[in-house]
């Protein structure tokens, strides 16, 4: 079988590149399928996650020029599907143009959409958002499938093509933490969206009661320095920055708990991460995807989302009651196996041959 995957690029460090590694490589050396990435702008070179040697990848250029990226765009799929030939196409692309790749190809191929985030990540209430918002629920009809992560994720399109399947586990390892680190963890890109602001907030409760714990936070960082100098402004201490982590998992096995502030999410792979590592999560039940997750109470703590005082209040428990801590993170590291790629991708595979029927 022949996939072909349209995405962006795969040299970044966010989620969507990380399980696109996953799933691409396991299609490719595990289950036998001929493999192809498209990327814009050669965006495949030196990938920040390890891809299989056996994928092929395609590059289609594009200008800044509105006009020229269009058109580029459009007859550079077009030229690169009739090439390639596959079986089914897979779309990867959370912005708005991976919507009209459909119309773009009117081909008879399987197309899927592979929807990684909440669709109020890319719309706002402006007039803008709401025409992108439009456009997105309009569109993801023209697909074959549109996947999305999560039960929650179900109620955000009107279409009738919706298929649930989770992401896959990025890595199970056979050690678990021994929670008795005074560290606590935090994995996302510095952001408005990641709750980076209430993060700062949050840990300025905890650090006042609990001084001699530290909070490592490990993704992409804001270019505007925002959270370094909110936190220099707050006077927040033990609070450290770092750049994205391919060893993230040696990171998670020396922390003894994961918070997850965000304000949106497609599914929260670091929940996912951090409970295969027997680390207890402490997330904002924002949508859409930890509540389907987190088990509340008995793999990890869905806190109201936005209420930072109540999530202070819950790591400052977890820290205090080490007992606790360590029964979450053993309930978690067993809860987690239904995400084991073994089980996630065989999904995959039933829908494919569905699609071709």
């Amino acid at each position: 079988m022949k996939l072909l995957y349209i995405t962006n690029g795969i040299n970044g460090s966010g989620g969507l590149e990380r399980v696109l590694s996953i799933k691409a490589t396991a299609f490719a050396d595990i289950m036998g399928y001929d493999v192809t990435i498209i990327v814009l702008n050669n965006s495949h070179l030196k990938p920040f996650y390890f891809f299989s040697d056996k994928i092929k990848y395609h590059s289609i250029d594009i200008n800044k020029n509105p006009i020229k990226y269009v058109y580029s765009y459009i007859f550079g799929l077009r030229k690169l599907i009739k090439k390639i030939n596959p079986n089914v196409i897979l779309v990867c692309d959370d912005g708005l143009k991976g919507f009209f790749v459909p119309k773009i190809l009117n081909t008879k191929t399987p197309i899927i959409y592979e929807r990684h985030a909440s669709i109020n990540l890319n719309s706002s209430d402006s007039f803008f958002g709401k025409i992108s918002k439009w456009i997105m629920q309009t569109c993801a009809r023209d697909f074959t499938r549109f996947v999305v992560l999560t039960k929650a994720n179900t109620h955000e399109w009107k279409s009738k093509n919706i298929v649930i399947i989770p992401n896959p586990l990025t890595f199970y390892p056979e050690e678990s933490s021994s929670l008795d680190n005074k560290k606590a963890i935090v994995v996302g890109s510095q952001s408005y969206v990641k709750g980076y602001d209430m993060l700062i907030d949050i840990w300025q409760i905890v650090s006042k009661q609990n001084p001699d714990w530290e909070l490592n936070c490990y993704g992409k960082p804001d270019k505007n320095n925002t959270f370094e100098l909110l936190k220099a402004e707050k006077n927040v201490k033990n609070i450290n920055f770092y750049k994205s982590e391919k060893s993230i998992v040696k990171k998670y096995l020396e922390s003894s708990i994961l918070i997850f502030p965000s304000r949106s999410e497609g599914f929260g792979m670091v929940l996912i991460e951090a409970m295969a590592c027997g680390v207890p999560s402490i997330a904002f039940d924002c949508p859409s995807g930890p509540r389907d997750i987190i088990k509340n109470g008995f793999d990890g703590f869905l806190i109201e989302a936005n209420n930072i005082n109540q999530m202070a209040y819950k790591i400052i428990e977890i820290i205090e009651n080490k007992a606790l801590r360590k029964q979450i993170g053993k309930n978690s590291k067993e809860s987690v196996k239904r995400y084991l790629p073994e089980r996630v991708l065989s999904k995959w595979e039933e829908l494919f041959k569905e699609i071709q029927k």
